[in-house]
C-alpha cells in the first residue's frame, strides 16, 4: 500500500472518514478477493492524482465487519465517497478508473 493510503479499522473509520474535512474514498476490499486486488493499482493512482484535494482508505471487510455492514456493503470491491460525512458516491466492482474518477470529481468539485 502506498504512503498516501491509510488503513481503517471499525475503530478508527469515525475519525479518519466521517469527521474528515476533506472528501473521502473508502475502499472496501478483502486480501483473496480478484477484483479487489485488480483495482488497488487504480486507488492507489487516485490518491496520488488528487492528492491534498481527497483522503484516500481502505477497509478489510474481513476482519472489520461493523462499518461494511452499518453502509449495506454486500459485494466488494465496493468504493464509497464521503462527503461532510455523508456517503456522496457508491460504485461496486471493479470498474474502469475514468468511472471512479467522474464520481471524484463531483464530491471534490
Amino acid at each position: 500500500m502506498s504512503g498516501n493510503i491509510i488503513e481503517v479499522t471499525d475503530s478508527s473509520f469515525e475519525q479518519e472518514v466521517l469527521q474528515s474535512d476533506l472528501p473521502v474514498l473508502v475502499d472496501f476490499w478483502a486480501p483473496w478477493c480478484g477484483p479487489c486486488r485488480a483495482i488497488a493499482p487504480v486507488v492507489e493512482e487516485l490518491s496520488t492524482d488528487y492528492g491534498p484535494k481527497l483522503k484516500v482508505v481502505k477497509c478489510n471487510v474481513d476482519d472489520n465487519p461493523k462499518v461494511p455492514g452499518k453502509y449495506g456493503i454486500r459485494a466488494i470491491p465496493t468504493l464509497i465517497i464521503f462527503k461532510g460525512g455523508n456517503v456522496s458516491e457508491q460504485i461496486t466492482g471493479a470498474v474502469a478508473k475514468s468511472q471512479i474518477t467522474a464520481a471524484i470529481n463531483k464530491a471534490v468539485g
